[in-house]
């Protein structure tokens, strides 16, 4: 057995690797020893026989061929892929690796859209040789389907018709295309295969003989003008002649190209072929518009050949098919064969029609001498990478963009799931809902009555549909929200017996720090403003605001655990105060300003009321800093905005912790429907360090804002 596979490679493969050739025979061997298959034979008979097809009837490199050993040995023992990578490297091991994958893709599904799941596969794997080894492990599992159940013949044939034999088409692998088609037809519709089958018996010895007699007088003219050639009757497949019966409403008698013949010409020159054309015109009459030239204009895959029908003895028509061993070879093997070929393949395949021409290239130019293996290095497949393929659990093929996550494929299937999606299970295990989806992955949406859409899913969405669904889900709830804070406030300044027109509204807004009226009512709906105090406040409540006692008690800490600012020069010593338009904090580039009886002020050195006092000239500048020491750390604030999450103090806290071993000082989080905001106190070395901070903890998921503790923001 080795050595006859041997032989096959080195007979058709540019270089062969004998040694690793062997150890994987002798691997698949003793790992498959033990195994039977359904016919009774040794289980090793099947990657034998698969690796024989991949070496005479692939014909690829013997990469191909040890793959095809190798390709059952991970799933059916306790060879692991890293062994496979250390043994026989990583080529091998991503090839044994896709195999496996993308035969496990259609266990226990229906197939529903074929297409789909031709893209599926595309977009499963990196490497061609993958589909390649796939299809002769199919085009094996055909040849031997006689050997288990009914129902399974009947899945496994509906599978390669629908699946492996268009795919093997497009690849350009006529003849597995044929014989994958002729064996589903003979599982899927015995009666139409026998009775097909026996007419062509039947006929055959009458429709030989008269072959033999039509080509009989183009060998004696081809051998006179001293051409090499071969002359064979067309093998027309029986599921071919089934389908035009079909589509054309024709008895089987009526199908004229069942007589057809194909002139080879041992020649590289494509003006041979129009030597034979004349030759045989002159011997038999053309009918005109069956002729057609794929040599001066090839197909869109370059397929060339002349096709002319003749009318021969009796009357019968003949079709001639002429061409050149090179685009024999193509047309038979090639990747890029047949492309379009009698079939409507829709504008969606361009960029697999562009792949297959390249792929077509790198066959046609590659000689037997040239390192192979530098080719396939190049030989990548990249089609569909920006789109995934999934399932649901009944099967159903879903077609996502790359990097979707369970909340994609929720509203993928229908908005009220992806509205109430609480968790998802992948591949039959629970997964958080920011999960990136894998092609092949079976998804599973959990839903509840309860559950509704989050602000923070829109950070990890990628359909325009989650998208648009989320947004529009939120924009309402933001309306509802609004028209209950504007209803409560109508109601109040009514009990109150007060009189507030549009303008009032917004300038109380404002006064309170918000940026418009909407955010005024927000406020009042989620219950953060106390509108008794606002609109009637007590003499002891008067001008105390939560958010500024707040502050200004924060910066007091700050500027005390800092020290004494330090002016230079020959205002040291002069005394000093903080300017309340910009609240210096320390870390912050600080300036100082002489004023007229307030001592020093100082401000921050980008502060606006500063830069305006500067008209007035820049004499009363005065260079001050914070106090510099080794080791020496500023108290600096942080306020957080975000969902009320299981585990987000944590998140928070490592997010902190975790970078240079910032210390937190303190932290005050307050909770409420659902949301919270706090104030978390750090010691930074500086401004830089606390801005590192800030952008650390934006990439928490949860957190809507986060910004410096800052007056401008109370």
């Amino acid at each position: 057995m080795l050595d006859e596979l041997i032989i096959n490679c080195k007979n058709n493969l540019p270089l062969v690797n004998e040694e690793l050739i062997k150890k994987a025979f002798q691997l698949s061997y003793e790992s498959h020893k033990n195994d039977f298959r359904a016919s009774g034979e040794p289980y090793f008979n099947h990657p034998y026989e698969v690796a024989m097809i991949v070496a005479k009837e692939i014909s690829l490199d013997d990469i191909s061929v040890i793959s095809a050993l190798l390709h059952d040995v991970v799933e059916d023992s306790e060879i692991s892929i890293e062994f496979i990578t250390k043994e026989f490297g990583k080529e091998v091991s991503e090839i044994v690796g896709g195999v496996t994958k993308i035969g496990g893709v259609f266990k226990g599904q229906e197939i529903t859209k074929a297409e789909n799941y031709r893209k599926l596969l595309l977009s499963m794997v990196k490497d061609v040789r993958v589909i390649l080894v796939k299809f002769a492990d199919r085009l094996h599992n055909m040849r031997t389907l006689e050997y288990v159940s009914s129902q399974k013949q009947r899945r496994i044939a509906k599978e390669t018709l629908e699946i492996y034999a268009p795919f093997a088409h497009r690849f350009g692998l006529g003849i597995l295309k044929w014989e994958m088609e002729d064996l589903a037809f003979k599982y899927l519709n015995k009666d139409a295969y026998d009775d097909i089958a026996k007419k062509i018996k039947d006929t055959r010895k009458d429709r030989e003989t008269f072959i033999q007699r039509f080509s009989k007088p183009i060998r004696e003219q081809l051998t006179e003008h001293g051409l090499k050639y071969e002359i064979s009757g067309r093998p027309k497949h029986l599921y071919s002649i089934y389908r035009k019966m079909v589509m054309q409403n024709r008895p089987f008698e009526d199908i004229y190209d069942l007589l057809a013949i194909r002139v080879i010409i041992e020649s590289n020159d494509s003006n041979d072929c129009y030597y034979v054309l004349g030759m045989v015109n002159q011997m038999y009459k053309p009918i005109a518009d069956r002729f057609k030239d794929f040599i001066s204009i090839p197909k869109k895959n370059n397929y060339q050949s002349i096709h002319t029908t003749v009318i021969g003895p009796e009357g019968k028509l003949v079709e001639v098919q002429i061409r050149t061993r090179k685009m024999h070879e193509i047309a038979e093997k090639g990747v890029a064969a047949h492309w379009k070929y009698k079939e409507h393949v829709g504008a969606q395949d361009q960029d697999l029609e562009d792949w297959v021409n390249w792929v077509r290239d790198i066959f046609e130019n590659a000689s037997k001498d040239e390192a192979s293996k530098e080719i396939i290095a190049s030989f990548k497949l990249n089609l569909f990478q920006d789109e995934i393929y999934v399932f649901t659990p009944k099967g159903d093929l879903r077609r996502l963009p790359m990097n979707s996550t369970p909340v994609d494929f929720a509203f993928e299937v229908h908005s009220s799931v992806g509205y109430h999606c609480i968790g998802a299970k992948v591949n039959g295990k629970i997964v958080p809902l920011d999960t990136v989806l894998h092609s092949g992955d079976q998804v599973e949406i959990i839903t509840s009555k309860n559950q509704r859409p989050n602000k923070s899913w829109l950070q990890f969405l990628q359909t325009h549909k989650a998208k648009n669904n989320v947004r529009k889900f939120l924009n309402k709830e933001e309306e509802k929200i609004y028209d209950t804070g504007k209803e409560l406030w109508e109601k109040k300044i009514k009990k109150l017996k007060l009189t507030f027109s549009s303008d009032d509204v917004t300038k109380l807004a404002r006064k309170l720090k918000f940026d418009n009226h909407r955010m005024f009512y927000r406020a009042i709906a989620m219950d953060k403003l106390n509108l008794e105090q606002i609109l009637n406040p007590e003499p002891e409540h008067e001008d105390k605001h939560v958010p500024e006692v707040a502050f200004d008690k924060f910066i007091d800490i700050a500027r005390t655990s800092a020290g004494t600012v330090v002016v230079e020069g020959e205002h040291k010593g002069m005394a000093y105060s903080y300017a309340k338009c910009c609240s210096p904090i320390p870390g912050d580039p600080v300036i100082g300003y002489v004023t007229i009886g307030e001592g020093i002020k100082i401000h921050r050195r980008d502060c606006k009321n500063l830069i305006n006092m500067l008209k007035s000239g820049e004499e009363r500048l005065v260079p001050v800093s914070w106090p510099k020491a080794n080791n020496n750390f500023f108290v600096a604030g942080i306020t957080l905005r975000g969902d009320d999450v299981p585990g987000i103090l944590k998140d928070i806290s490592n997010s902190i912790t975790t970078y240079q071993n910032t210390n937190i000082k303190s932290v005050n989080i307050a909770t409420q429907d659902s949301m919270f905001k706090g104030t978390i106190t750090v010691y930074v070395k500086d401004i830089e360090h606390l801005h590192k901070l800030i952008e650390r903890l934006k990439k928490n998921k949860g957190i809507f804002t986060v910004e410096r503790f800052d007056a401008e923001n109370q």
